[in-house]
């Protein structure tokens, strides 16, 4: 079977702490994936390692045919793995059109251009092109976080808590616009989250983490198994 990711028995360490211990995480392409747990088990580490923020100390990432090794952040970017940080993380003090144009750095020139399919998605990101970032709130922050990771033309897009601190109706929108890349884009996707009920709507694969290694992996029904949701009781 094909894979678009795989991480395949990493381990991280902060310092003498380990984070990460043999994670094993398959995405296969075209399916959403996603890593559920309580705060702290390591699913934010583990995307930080697959984006490079981090690098591991044992074990391999695989990205199509490329084995990422050291390589940094902005090189895996250019590979096609688009990221959206858990805190949104835009420009505060850019007008939405500048944070979006931010994806144009690992593009050819050819490329630089905001794709229509991602006012489709976010009409508001269309309405508020001159406002800036920090005038935005938290939920449009977080669409225009995903436009901006869209923008670098993703193969693989990867999420840290996209629902995390989002009004309700925003969140459904950030669900179809999820199943939209997957079902009519083809784009693989992974998404770490707590919002049971959203994995359980939207996710094909789901793996369950808890004290920094994975306890769980199964279709997204497994979400209802007594044994699955034991490990994400508060």
């Amino acid at each position: 079977m094909t894979t678009a990711l795989s991480v395949n028995a990493i381990d991280l360490h902060y310092g003498a702490a380990q984070a990460l211990k043999n994670v094993t995480i398959e995405c296969r392409p075209g399916r959403i994936t996603a890593v559920l747990g309580r705060n702290g088990v390591g699913k934010s580490s583990t995307l930080r390692a697959i984006t490079g923020i981090n690098q591991i100390s044992a074990g391999a990432i695989v990205f199509g045919q490329d084995t990422l090794k050291k390589l940094p952040p902005y090189r895996r970017a250019r590979l096609g793995l688009g990221y959206v940080p858990q805190g949104r993380e835009i420009f505060p003090l850019l007008t939405v059109r500048e944070n979006l144009e931010t994806g144009y750095a690992g593009l050819p020139r050819g490329e630089r251009n905001i794709p229509d399919y991602i006012f489709e998605l976010f009409p508001v990101l269309k309405t508020m092109l001159s406002r800036r970032g920090g005038d935005l709130s938290g939920g449009q922050q977080q669409q225009l976080a995903i436009g901006r990771a869209l923008v670098t033309r993703p193969k693989v897009l990867v999420l840290d808590e996209p629902t995390e601190g989002i009004q309700p109706s925003i969140i459904k929108d950030i669900g179809r616009a999820l199943q939209f890349l997957r079902d009519e884009k083809g784009m693989t996707i992974l998404l770490v989250e707590q919002y049971l009920d959203f994995c359980r709507e939207i996710a094909d694969d789901i793996y369950v983490m808890d004290r920094g290694e994975i306890r769980h992996s199964g279709p997204a029904s497994d979400l209802d198994l007594p044994d699955v949701r034991r490990h994400l009781m508060v």
